[in-house]
Formats: structure tokens, sequence, C-alpha cells
């Protein structure tokens, strides 16, 4: 019985090998294309490209190239190679803008950009322009019944974005380059008003102006004092309840006490 149905797979392989040459060298456009649907509809993209990309050229300014197209740029999406999906799907939205697929493959052009936008460490290039191709998208198509699910990609990807910068701002404190930490949290907030790691980027900006004004020089002392008050100000005034306020006026009590001892040290000075 085994040795029955690896025959069996073994025929239905040749047949298949059979019928994609046949298709392959036929010079008949209408047979090509059919077996290239069918290929197509079954799954077997590798198979359909091929046959889809001499299809291409042979119905290049026909009634059959729109839909010859369309599989063509959708066949490498569905291969997951979203790279070359990416390019094929906007070359058919710039090449037929009115067709029925155009909607589709416009959609589907973000979607390769975000399927390809990598992991928080890496480079974001590919995930600001999946940002900037689903914008676009509902620009040009507002009444699209995808509104919400690019939305919710948009949100998703921004997220990214948003770890990605609270992240780099966190290296700097880790690494205890306080001065870089205090620029770059101050950005990251401004940035991302609404983050959710609002508290802690407003806590460990108290911190790190807190680290620099103590260890300063006495030139720079007054005006780090002042900063880092600011700074306290700022989270308290931003989270009157949190269950780190004690400790930020810890460091508030601290940053009055130099404040005190720098004012009477210039007023010392001959």
């Amino acid at each position: 019985m085994r040795h029955l149905l690896l025959l069996l797979s073994l025929v239905l392989l040749l047949a298949g090998c059979s019928e994609f040459n046949r298709a392959l060298k036929s010079t008949d456009a209408a047979y090509k294309m059919q077996v290239a649907e069918k290929y197509y509809n079954n799954g077997g993209y590798d198979r359909a490209i091929p046959l889809l990309e001499e299809l291409v050229m042979i119905q290049r300014g026909r009634a059959e190239a729109e839909r010859v197209n369309y599989m063509y740029a959708k066949a490498y999406y569905l291969m997951k190679d979203y790279t070359l999906g990416g390019y094929y799907l906007s070359n058919f939205v710039r090449t037929f803008p009115s067709s029925q697929y155009a909607e589709e493959c416009a959609f589907l052009t973000a979607m390769c950009s975000y399927r390809n936008s990598p992991e928080y460490e890496l480079d974001q290039g590919e995930t600001r322009m999946a940002i900037d191709q689903l914008q676009l998208f509902l620009v040009r198509y507002p009444a699209t019944s995808l509104k919400d699910s690019c939305n919710n990609l948009i949100d998703a990807l921004r997220d990214k974005l948003e770890l990605k910068a609270w992240k780099a701002a966190y290296q700097y404190y880790h690494m205890r380059n306080y001065q870089a930490a205090s620029v770059t949290f101050k950005n990251f907030l401004r940035e991302w008003p609404n983050t959710k790691f609002r508290e802690d980027a407003l806590w460990l900006t108290l911190r790190a102006d807190h680290a620099l004004a103590q260890n300063s020089v006495e030139s720079r002392k007054r005006e780090r004092i002042q900063e880092a008050i600011r700074s306290f100000r700022n989270f308290a005034d931003a989270f009157p309840q949190s269950g780190l306020l004690p400790d930020a006026e810890k460091l508030h009590r601290e940053l009055q006490t130099m404040q005190e001892g720098a004012s009477t040290q210039e007023g010392t000075r001959p």
C-alpha cells in the first residue's frame, strides 16, 4: 500500500512538472494563463510566477494585462517575498490606478513594508515607510473598509518607534551618561507626550539632572540645580499620586540644600 502511494505521488509530481514545462514552452497565451491560474489558485506561487512573468510581457497593452499584473504582484506577496511584492504591488497601482484591484494592491504595498519592519533594536526606516504608506492609503481611500485595520497597524508601528526611542534614552541613563540621558529623555517626552513611559521618563530625568547637579563643576552648579528642580516640579505636577513621589521629594530637598550651599559660597567670594 505504501509503495502504491509513493508511486502515485511520483506520477502526480511528474505530471505536474510536465504540465508546467509544457506551459512554459507554449506560445499559446491562453493555455499559459490557464495553467498559471491553476497554480496560483492552488497556492503553487513558485510555479505561477515564471508563467505570469512571461504573460506580463505577452499581454502588455492588452485588456488581459491588468489581471496578469495583479496576479504576478500578489503572488510575490503570498510567497512572503515582501520586498519584491512591495515593488510590484506599488508598480501595479501606478500603472492601473483605476483598477478594481488598485485599493487592495495599495493596502498590500503598505503591508509589505509592515511585514518587513524589523525588531525595534534595528534600523526603523521600513517602519516609518510603512506608516507613511498606510497614512497615504487612508488619504487615497477615505471610505475604505480597512480604515480600522490601518489605524491599528499604524498604532503598532508607532509603538515600536516609541519603544526604540525609550530604550535609547534609558541606555544613556544605564551607562551613567547623565547629560545625554537628560537631553534624550526630554526629547523623548516632546516627541511622545502621551507615552506609557511618561512617569518613568520624568522620574529618570529628575534622577539624571540630580546626578548632574551633584557632580557639577562650580561654574555650572547653580544652573544645573535649577534645571533639576524644574524636573522635580514637572514630575510632581504630572504624577502627584505617584508611588515615587516620596523619593522625588527627597531628591528635591537635597537639591534645595545644594542650592543654599551654592548661594552661601557665592556670597562669601571676594
